[in-house]
């Protein structure tokens, strides 16, 4: 069975290029040994309530052993911590597999504007107020209250701890109000980030005078989530057991979650022993980290995987949170790169639009495992995408149109200055190698000449893009789920913000740079500055004025058309993201793509719902 998705990811604006790579206590302290191999519990202790069967293990391989169980030390924000810690911690908010939307864990709903837990004070503030539900409970039975949120944010901000205090740092300190089942906080300004905030709880009652850097590095405090930590065998496995005592149900049926008595986390030397030992069966699931910008990796391990299929492997091949575009050079010195340059010419851009034939590209790159792209959007917030891309369907006869209308206008003289192309992207890595070939043939067919101009990372990550010296270029964005990071994308589109005084590399829009201490970043206005590139500086304000979701939506509708018809980028498509469970023993589980540079960010990846899973043989 293979599954394939076109919808999926995108917080927090972050330019990923080819040289990026980056609790319940149980009854005791946990056993260090690293003799014994894991062993899965081969059948249930119990069987259905009514509802899904209960009981079995289940064994999600892995290839890291945390540093530590703590999420809140630098050491702690790694992928596998995040992986385990969801089966045991709680908070405000997860991202759903299903729809890559936040939704709320311990709290009635998400704080909107529309439902009043999100007002803009008179004064320029933003007060936040959760209320949070009556059943949450610790593992301990310790109700989960205001005074966690309040302990929460007082361990974060203690300086004598080192933990990232970003976002909470906005909090005012005696805005806080505690209660038993409500938590009220004020921020200076009104803002989106938001989002970031209490997605780990720590219960005060359990943590309150404690070593907080060293006493929750091998086991965790007291469990809020569905499962309880049971034990680290260090260098070999990590168990986590069904909590007695949760408090969330199965909304369709009433069933008490989670359906399953345990989860094993066995640790593997290498993604080769991670496949072999989900092809022995010796793990139910797996979600290989093979690569991010080059898609061949992860091709050659669903193809390894195929052969399963018929024993009842689903292979799930998800939009990943890299997401690559083709974009156009405004600057001034794209001219030293290439000194036939018609970037600055709509009707050249919206030819190279007609020209590009994404359907192959995704085709021959990704294996056709994955569709293009029409919006940026789709990387941040799938339901708000509004696919204004789509207009621009392959058709080389059209662009050829569109050549000979840039050629006709007054002051262009095509046959002196011929139209062409210099693409320059990363070199060394095959997908960006396949691309160029694909763009060469695509080029050729609309009579535009193309160059391909390859440059190593350090270079056209570094001086390259810092200069503008580039014509036709391709590179990748992450983004993760939420709102946020969709808003702060936009900073690289923004006018006032120039490269070398914001994040504008492309220089839409931008005035000249001037007084910049990097003499090679001064340079001259943007090749395109007019009314639209004005508008989308003034929607980018807008963005982040507002903490409405309606009125983003309408913002992001406007910003996207213009940026769409402007032709200002082309998205192309997400990487793939892989995985793999054997669907005949698990049931419930759904891949959810976990933006492996935001770690802090410990509300995704696939066990967010891990108390949904349950094993589909009994």
């Amino acid at each position: 069975m293979k599954r394939i998705r076109s919808d999926l990811p995108g917080l927090i604006l972050v330019l990923v290029f080819a040289l990026m790579a980056a609790a319940c206590s149980a009854t005791g302290s946990p056993a260090t040994t690293t003799t014994a191999a894991p062993t899965t519990t081969a059948a249930p202790t119990t069987t259905s309530r009514g509802g899904q069967p209960v009981g079995g293990e289940i064994a999600f391989g892995q290839i890291e052993e945390p540093a530590t169980l703590n999420p809140f030390l630098t050491t702690g924000a790694g992928l596998v911590t995040t992986l385990i810690g969801n089966t045991y911690w709680t908070g405000v908010a997860k991202v759903s597999g299903d729809t890559r939307e936040l939704v709320p864990v311990v709290v009635t709903e998400l704080p909107t504007v529309g439902n009043g837990g999100i007002r803009v004070n008179p004064d320029g503030t933003m007060t936040i107020t959760y209320q949070i539900l009556e059943e949450a409970r610790w593992a301990d039975g310790m109700p989960i209250s205001g005074d966690d949120f309040r302990f929460t944010y007082e361990t974060i901000m203690n300086p004598a701890y080192p933990i990232n205090r970003s976002v909470y740092q906005e909090i005012i300190p005696e805005s806080i109000v505690a209660g038993a089942k409500s938590f009220e906080y004020t921020m200076v300004q009104p803002t989106l980030q938001h989002e970031f905030l209490f997605h780990v709880l720590i219960p005060m009652h359990d943590v309150e005078g404690s070593d907080f850097v060293n006493d929750y590095n091998d086991a965790p405090w007291v469990s809020g989530g569905p499962f309880m930590f049971d034990e680290w065998r260090k260098g070999s496995f990590i168990r986590v057991v069904r909590n007695p005592d949760y408090w969330g149900t199965d909304p369709a049926t009433g069933q008490q979650l989670p359906h399953l008595d345990s989860i094993l986390f066995p640790f593997l030397p290498d993604q080769a022993a991670l496949i072999d030992a989900f092809r022995a069966r010796e793990v139910d699931i797996i979600n290989p980290e093979l690569g991010t910008i080059d898609a061949a990796p992860v091709i050659a391990a669903i193809d390894e995987l195929s052969d399963l299929e018929a024993d009842g492997v689903l292979i799930d091949v998800a939009p990943g949170p890299l997401w690559e575009h083709l974009n156009f050079s405004f600057s001034e010195r794209s001219l030293a790169r290439n000194p036939n340059s018609y970037n600055a010419h709509l009707e050249y851009r919206r030819a190279v639009a007609h020209a590009i034939d994404e359907e192959r590209i995704v085709s021959e790159i990704l294996g056709g495992h994955l569709g293009p792209m029409d919006s940026y959007v789709e990387a941040y917030a799938p339901a708000l995408s509004p696919g204004s891309w789509a207009e621009y369907d392959y058709d080389p006869e059209r662009a050829r149109t569109y050549i000979a209308e840039l050629c006709a206008k007054e002051g262009i003289d095509c046959e002196a200055r011929p139209v062409t192309a210099v693409f320059t992207t990363t070199a060394g890595n095959a997908a960006r190698q396949q691309l160029a070939d694909l763009l060469a043939e695509m080029f050729a067919d609309i009579g535009v000449a193309f160059t391909v101009e390859l440059e190593p990372s350090a270079i056209f990550l570094g001086q390259t893009l810092d200069t503008g010296e580039w014509d036709f270029g391709q590179w990748s964005w992450t983004g993760s789920p939420g709102l946020s990071g969709l808003v702060g994308f936009h900073d690289a589109l923004d006018p006032e913000g120039p490269f070398s005084l914001g994040a504008n590399i492309y220089r839409y829009g931008t005035p000249a740079v001037e007084a910049d201490e990097d003499a090679e970043l001064n340079q001259g206005p943007g090749l395109v500055v007019d009314e639209h590139s004005d508008r989308v500086g003034e929607l980018r304000d807008f963005m982040y004025a507002t903490v409405d979701v309606e009125e983003l939506r309408s913002y992001l509708a406007e910003v996207e058309s213009i940026l769409a018809d402007q032709v200002v980028i082309l998205p192309l498509y997400q990487n793939l993201d892989l995985g793999a469970v054997w669907a005949n023993r698990v049931g419930g589980y759904v891949h959810n793509p976990l933006p492996r540079q935001f770690p802090w960010l410990t509300v995704v990846g696939d066990t967010w719902n891990v108390e949904a899973w349950y094993r589909a043989d009994l």
